[in-house]
């Protein structure tokens, strides 16, 4: 799909963009993609709503089982759970991670 040039922009309080409204087909066309500097409301949604990590929750969104993320980042399932329970992975595992993903260390560390 190339730029989107048919949206409007709706600011907030503070006078800097807030959110974003396209047409329906563009939407339906955008439905499943994930590009740099995005975060889908589905991810941030289930973030916000539970004590569950952004790791998981981009894994899950991406459906991916950990067993298939261990196996892209080089590790066993058991070392991959390890890293999506902790309470702060280092950072150049959540970078790892991110890669093995398709997204960007900023998308997961939201």
């Amino acid at each position: 799909m190339s730029a989107l040039t048919n949206y409007q922009t709706i600011l907030g309080n503070d006078g800097k963009p807030a959110f974003v409204v396209i047409p329906f087909a563009d939407f339906i066309e955008l439905s499943g993609e994930v590009t740099p500097g995005m975060i889908p409301n589905a991810v941030v949604g289930r973030r916000v709503m539970g004590e569950v990590s952004m790791l998981q929750v981009w894994r899950e969104y991406l459906m991916l089982t950990q067993t298939e993320m261990a196996a892209r980042m080089g590790i066993t399932q058991a070392g991959y759970a390890q890293i999506e329970a902790a309470k702060r992975p280092r950072k150049a595992t959540l970078q790892k991670a991110a890669e093995a993903l398709g997204i960007t260390l900023e998308q997961l560390a939201y």
